[in-house]
Order: structure tokens, then sequence, then C-alpha cells
């Protein structure tokens, strides 16, 4: 049969009119079309022969294509009906989406692939892709039943949440449902180009691709459009990138229509990314389509959009009731292009198989679904606190330790430097912004997988030029600008991450790490929680904030909201207030990274970068040596200024560590106080049990917080005390106001200054 013949189903199904349970509908559906199918029955075709005339896809790809869409399928219907048992806790289906199946078989199982929700039939046709193991096959219908089920047996999550995952066949889980996803997943294409121009050994082939798909609903969020956007710029910069973005257009946003057209208009003329369509809901049709996008993207290495033709039947979720909202001629005509039906009459027209052969494909494999899912049940959950947590933030302080002063790279120091007089240990006090850069040339030397990337951080050397130099030292591969965009950057950033390079990105000020904070929080921080550490996005940001700028600045370059860093799981920040602790605090989170596969932000105080008196002018207070390459900070300890001194202790960090001492000199001619002032340096997450030591013999406490009044450190800090048993000392908080920074010397009405310490200590006496 030709294809031309395939778009008019022989035997269209009856339009149910009645019943609120679609997806029973459907299922009944796809038995009385099979059963009353009487089309003709071409001669049955060998496996290598197509499935039908002109059709790129042989029989034995269908026959296997076809068992992948029904079990999507059934793992849909089973999901559906055991929800209301409460033995699945996840309902949102792939029902018309089993077309990515193609997408699976014509790819291979080492190209990183992102995937969005409706990705079962991608699932079960990649799993054919693994061998063997041990003699065991993986079983994507058990697998996916753990994760249904949120066993603690599932591969992907360990039971943390529904996640189409696996290590093995390098699928990274995603909980993204606006997209989030997109960025990284073009990071991943850009990555891979990279490391093979760095000459870095990869755990995926060099020719790999990496995979994204998404709905057409997603393709309107801001998120995917700065990957769209960044995919074209690097076609225009001639940079390779193998993304292979897979727009599953389904025309329906949970209950918003995506307008007819829209995705094709929108995006085949988009200069950049090379456009292709395939029919979705019609494998044998649809193939050869697949099998172009995918072949153009391995060889070409360009950014290449799939628009894949799907539909949406049985909802958006087993709780959304499309009866209630939608008319039942609208729902009837959906669900006559379900795929399967298709699928079901390509079987049997092609003569691959009978009409009962394939009943008893559909409830046979109904059968090992329902039989998974009871088996997954019984399997155990996660019911202790540290069972749940263990891979969110996983530290190993010895191996860490040891990493972070490792200082075997002595040569090529010599190298980097110059010569042993060079060296930065040998060479005066200096301020912040030259220790930074001198531990970031040391690190670069240490590990020669590190990136840095960021606006403007390579000829320029970045805006306070902390950054001078790294180009030429170590190249344009490793060092080097990319577009205004953090969102993108910090995507780039996990996808160096994913293919085993060392990013440090750059986000100029902090106020511009909101415009991306989701690429952290929702994307980089959580991917070790949610694949029970099988993948991880080890990565220090650099990060240029807080207040105090004088001659410049504003809200967006005097940002002192630390809120958004804070509320973030897993998420280390160390802020640095003084040369020495910068470069030993950078050694240890770069061995963060290496070791425990953790994320983490290095918050550099912008006033501080070239300050150098502490008291008075001239006096070279804030001046430090810089440390030798063995010596590193732990993880959460803090430094304390004026050792025993127990009359008032003062809890701050960043620009408040200079703004301390210089106002206890003050509080002790004033009061005779000796003062201990304590430099947190680790403000997430904050060590507790530190606070509580440096706060037991305190007799009086003041807080020094330059963020905000409102869910500051400050705010943490007290809470430590208090859960301490020392909350009835008598304390003090000094804190910012919670406003917006203005402009010019109005900043420095609403943060905290010298004069507000000793004011606030006055109130202790």
């Amino acid at each position: 049969m030709s294809l031309q013949s395939q778009f008019a189903i022989p035997n269209p199904i009856p339009a149910r009119m009645k019943g609120l349970n679609r997806a029973e509908i459907c299922d009944v559906n796809f038995t009385e079309f099979v059963k009353h199918w009487n089309g003709r029955a071409d001669a049955r075709p060998t496996a290598g022969e197509p499935v039908l005339d002109g059709s790129a896809l042989d029989a034995r790809g269908f026959l296997e294509l076809f068992e992948s869409q029904l079990i999507s399928r059934h793992l849909d219907l089973m999901a559906r009906v055991l929800r209301v048992q409460n033995k699945v806790f996840y309902t949102i289906g792939s029902s018309g989406h089993e077309g990515n199946a193609m997408v699976a078989r014509l790819t291979r199982h080492t190209d990183p692939a992102f995937l969005h929700y409706r990705s079962g039939g991608f699932m079960a046709e990649r799993f054919r892709k693994m061998p063997e193991t041990g003699g065991k096959k993986l079983d994507p219908i058990m697998d996916s039943a753990l994760s249904f089920a949120a066993s603690k047996d599932d591969p992907a999550s360990g039971g943390r949440h529904k996640v189409w995952g696996s290590k093995p066949l390098w699928v990274l889980p995603q909980t993204s449902t606006i997209a989030s996803h997109l960025p990284k997943a073009l990071g991943t294409a850009v990555a891979i180009e990279a490391a093979k121009r760095l000459g870095h050994a990869m755990p995926i082939p060099d020719d790999s691709i990496a995979i994204c798909s998404f709905g057409d609903a997603s393709s309107n969020h801001a998120t995917a459009q700065t990957a769209f956007n960044a995919a074209a710029w690097t076609s225009y910069q001639k940079l390779p990138a193998p993304v292979l973005f897979v727009c599953e257009d389904n025309g329906i946003g949970i209950s918003v229509k995506t307008p007819s057209g829209w995705i094709a208009n929108r995006f085949q003329n988009m200069d950049g990314l090379d456009y292709f369509f395939a029919d979705g809901l019609d494998l044998a049709n649809g193939y050869g389509d697949v099998q172009k996008a995918v072949e153009h993207c391995r060889r070409t290495r360009r950014p290449t959009f799939l628009h894949l033709k799907t539909t949406r039947i049985m909802g958006h979720a087993g709780t959304d009731f499309e009866i209630e909202w939608r008319s039942v001629e609208e729902l009837c005509a959906v669900e006559a292009t379900d795929p399967l039906l298709r699928s079901a009459a390509i079987a049997m027209e092609s003569g691959l198989m009978t009409r009962d052969e394939v009943l008893a494909l559909y409830e046979a494999t109904r059968q090992k679904c329902f039989a998974a899912a009871e088996e997954a049940d019984r399997r155990p959950k996660l019911d202790k606190l540290e069972e749940v947590i263990a891979p969110l933030a996983p530290y190993s302080p010895e191996a860490v330790q040891q990493e972070a002063q490792r200082a075997d790279y002595a040569q090529r120091r010599l190298e980097v430097f110059g010569s042993e007089a060079k060296l930065p240990e040998n060479q005066p006090p200096k301020h912040l912004a030259i220790q930074i850069n001198h531990a970031l040339h040391d690190i670069f030397a240490k590990y020669p997988e590190t990136l840095l990337f960021g606006e403007d951080v390579a000829q320029k050397g970045g805006v306070y030029t902390v950054t001078k130099g790294l180009q030429k030292a170590f190249g344009p591969r490793r060092v080097f600008n990319t577009l205004l965009d953090e969102t993108m950057i910090l995507g780039m950033a996990q996808g160096f991450a994913n293919v085993g390079l060392l990013p440090i990105p750059e986000i100029q000020y902090l106020a511009y790490f909101h415009n991306a904070c989701d690429q952290i929080r929702g994307e980089a921080a959580s991917l070790q929680f949610f694949s029970n550490n099988q993948f991880a996005n080890p990565m220090v940001v650099r990060i240029a904030g807080l207040g105090y700028q004088r001659g410049f600045g504003g809200h967006f370059h005097n940002d002192n909201s630390i809120t958004a860093l804070r509320d973030i799981p897993g998420l280390v920040v160390g802020c640095p207030s003084r040369g020495d602790d910068a470069a030993t605090m950078l050694r240890t989170l770069t061995a963060l990274a290496k070791v425990d596969g953790r994320v983490s932000v290095f918050l550099e105080p912008i006033a501080l970068y070239m300050t150098k008196d502490l008291h008075e002018h001239g006096d070279g207070g804030w001046l430090t040596s810089y440390p030798k390459p063995d010596e590193a900070m732990p993880l959460g300890e803090g430094r304390v200024y004026g050792e025993g001194s127990d009359d008032l202790v003062i809890f701050t960090y960043g620009n408040g560590v200079p703004m301390s001492l210089r106002a206890a000199r003050t509080i002790e001619n004033k009061h005779g106080w000796k003062t201990r002032v304590v430099d947190l340096r680790w403000l997430v997450p904050l060590n507790d049990d530190y606070i509580r030591e440096q706060a037991r013999s305190a007799r009086r406490i003041l807080i020094v917080d330059e963020g905000r009044h409102s869910a500051g450190v400050g705010e943490g800090v007290l809470t430590a005390i208090a859960e301490g048993g020392y909350g009835a000392r008598p304390f003090q908080r000094v804190v910012g106001v919670d406003t917006y920074t203005p402009l010019a010397g109005a900043a420095f009405l609403v943060i905290p200054s010298d004069d507000d310490i000793v004011a606030a200590a006055d109130r202790l006496a």
C-alpha cells in the first residue's frame, strides 16, 4: 500500500459520546477498532523489507516501535487505574506522543537526552539500545513502574520523583515543566564540540548529539526562547552545536490551544535553526523524516529543530477531566487520531500481524504493566528523612580537603606565573581582586579541564579586571566571552559539567542572577537529588555582588539580595572578605566540585575588590599575602578576629567584616568592651554548630548583615543561636532595609554603616 493512502484509517472508530473516563474510552476504541478491521492485508514482509511501500521503516523496526508504543500506552492506562488505589503517584501520560519512539530508535543510547514528561515511547525504545549486562536485560516496564510507585528501588531517582532517567542510557532526569531543560541541552551540545577541541576525553563518543524534547506550549516559554536564540547565535558564529530540538506538537498546553500553524510558522524560517517536520502519528510515514533530521544534526553539527506532529488523548493528567471544559465532539475527533490506531492498521495492512496477534500483544503488554506495578507497590518506599536527602548534598570532608590541598602541579605554576620570584606567594600583600585573579590562574594550572566564561571576561578581563590575563595564559578555548544571557551562561555550565569539564561561569552582577535563578535552583542543584546521585553538575559560579560601591551602582550594581541563594537546597555559597580567604575558599569550592559533584557560588564583594586600607588611609590593613597552594579553607570554617574576647561578639560577613572591625575599635574606646568579630565566610549552608560555639561565651551579641531585613543571612544566624539555647543573651541586629537600592549617596541610607554598628552596641550597654 502506498503512503498516500495511509492518511485515512479504513475503519474509523465510532464517536463515543458518553463517558467521563476518556482513558477507558481510548482503551475500548483500540480493541474495537482492531476487532472490526476489515482492510486488505499485503503479503507479510521480511524483517529487512519496508513495512509498507515507500516507507523508510523496515518490518522489524516497525514491530519493535509498535511494541514500544504499546508499553508507553499501557503504563498510562495502568497509572490511571492504580492511582485511585494509592499504588501510583503520577498520571501525566504520554498517550498521543508515542511517536517519539522513532527519535529513540534513530539516535544512540550515548546521545545525552533531556526529555519532557510525555516520553514513555522514547524510553521504551531506547532500552533496546542497551546490551544485556550480566545476562540481564534492562526492563523499561519494571523500571517505569518503580518510578510511578515512588519506590526507593526506582533506578532513576530512588523514589524521589517520577522522572524519565537512566544512567546507562544517558537520559538525564528532568523535572522541568516549563522548558528549563533546553539551555542545558544546548549547553551539552556546545560542550561536546568544545571538549573535542580541548582534547578532553569524554564519557560519550565525539560525534554524539544532544536530544531535547518539549511540547508546543513550552516552546513559548522565555527559557525555551533563550535556548533557541543562543542556538541561532552559535550558528551565526559558525560554532558547532549538535542539538536536536524535538518539539512534540500536540496543539494544546493543559487547556490552552496553540494557534494552528504557529510552530511551523515560527520555526521553519528561523535563521540558524535547521527545520524538519515529521508525522509522529504515523510510524511508516514519519520515520524517514525523523531519520533525515537526526542524520542532518549528527553530520552538520548544527542546531536542528524537529517538528514532530503528535496529539494528546486522555487529558493532561489523570486529574484532568477534559469533558468538563472540552466538547464531546472535539474529544471524539482527537481520539480518532490516536497514533496506536494507525500503528495497528499498519501492522495489519502490511501483513505483519493478524487482528488476533495485535490484540494478543495489546493484552499481553497490559498484563506486564499491571504485574510490574503490583510488584513495584510491594517494594520498599523512602521512609526515613536521611534516605530522602542523602543525594542532595554529598560531602566527603577528608577527600575534599585532600583535593583542595593537592599541590602537585608546581612546574605548570612556574610556566603560568613565569618564575619562582613571580609566584603570587612570593609577592607583597595584595588586595582582593588580585588575589582572586591569582587563585584562578592557580586553579587553571591545576585543572586542565577548567573553563571560565561569561560576559566581558576574556580580553577585557571582566568589569573589574578580576579575570585579566587568564585568556592570554590559557587560550580562548578555556576562557571566552558569551552572549549577554545569564540563563544560557548557566545552561552552558551544566552542559560542560555533563561531559566531564569543570566550568567556572561568571554572572556579572548578583542582580543578573535573578533572571536565571531557576537554572541553578530547578536544574543544576537538583540533579544529584533527582538522579539519586547518578548525575551531577559540578561547577563554581562566580558572582560579583553586595553593596557599598561608590561612584557607581544603583539597584543592579549594588544588589544585597542574598535570599534567592539561601533558598536553593544543596547549594554551597562562600563569601570571602579578604584576598587570602578568597584563594583558600576557591580551592575548596573546586575540590567540592571535583570530589562530590557539588554546585557552588563564589560571592565576591565588589566594594572590597580594590580595598587596601582598614582603619585609615595608607594603613594597608586589608592587604593580604597569598597562601601557598597547599593551603585550603575547610567548608563551614569561619575566621575570628579578637579570639577570646567575650564582652561583645559580632557575627558578620563580606563588607560587614572591615566595618565591624572598625566599629569594634570605637566600641572598645567607648565602653571598654573586648570585642570578637566572627567572619562567617560560608553563607550557605550556615555552620550552626560553629555559630553556637562562638555564641556560647558571649555576653552580648551583634549580628551585622548587609543583606535585607527580611529573610537575610542574619535571620539564619539568629535562629542558630536561639535554637542552641543562647537566645536569652542581649543581642541586636544591624541589617539593610527592605527596599531596592537607590543611586549615589542615597544607597548608604539603606545599608548598614560603621556608625549603625556602634549605635547598636550602645543599645546593649
